[in-house]
């Protein structure tokens, strides 16, 4: 875990935060903020409509049993919908879709992924992929995720506030943002939950008192309730 003040970069309170850790669905933090970069380079609009591969189909089986938005080929969905999808659904789905519309493949779509981290600094991270799902060179540490959640809220701040959105309904499908942290304290406005066997319950949140701003990453816990409190904890010891 990493505690990490927003304005100054100083790090409070760390455990392990380079030990190199798969990030599950933290992963979909940088699928996102590549989107974003994309969006504001005007490479990419938010209206642009996206034809769904067999691919991102939801119903790819590297998806069975993961975090969908349950798009289907053939079907246009527009880059806000994917959006959504990718930050408050987790959708591995809609990561796809997005990494194919913006570099063909998702293989190029990941050499992006890793051309940012290496420019915002995020030097244990190798990315293989849009989603997040187990590859064995797949992996981040705590301190990197809180540099890529502090680019996104300082870079991206438009964006960065889709990250506080309770539900997202897509097809007639609602789903809930995992973060329970946003439900349960004011002043928590992002990030994300990402969670696999080989990953454990992970959570990169963000909070704001007054005029100040903690990043927390917390990986490896045992459950949901675990990195909510876990975050909330160092929450409370920064603030305090």
């Amino acid at each position: 875990y990493i505690l990490m003040d927003f304005n100054s970069l100083d790090v409070l309170v760390e455990h392990n935060a380079d030990e190199r850790l798969p990030p599950a669905s933290l992963t979909k933090m940088m699928t996102a903020y590549v989107l974003a970069e994309e969006i504001n380079a005007g490479r990419v609009s938010e209206t642009d409509m996206v034809k769904i591969t067999e691919n991102s189909y939801s119903q790819n089986p590297l998806f069975a049993g993961s975090s969908l938005l349950y798009i289907e080929p053939g079907v246009d969905v527009s880059i806000a919908d994917l959006q959504r999808g990718i930050i408050i659904s987790s959708g591995n789905d809609s990561s796809v879709a997005v990494a194919e519309h913006i570099a063909g493949t998702e293989a190029v779509f990941a050499e992006m992924m890793n051309t940012n981290a290496k420019r915002l600094g995020m030097t244990n991270t190798h990315y293989v992929n849009s989603h997040g799902l187990p590859d064995p060179t797949h992996l981040t540490t705590a301190r990197d995720l809180a540099i890529l959640a502090r680019a996104m809220i300082n870079d991206h701040p438009q964006q960065y506030s889709i990250y506080k959105e309770l539900e997202f309904t897509f097809n007639n499908i609602r789903q809930y943002n995992r973060n329970t942290l946003l439900r349960e304290d004011p002043s928590v406005d992002g990030l994300k939950t990402g969670h696999t066997a080989e990953a454990g319950y992970c959570l990169v949140a963000s909070a704001l008192r007054g005029d100040m701003r903690l990043i927390a990453v917390v990986m490896g816990t045992a459950s949901t309730k675990a990195r909510k409190n876990d975050a909330a904890s160092l929450f409370n010891y920064g603030f305090n």
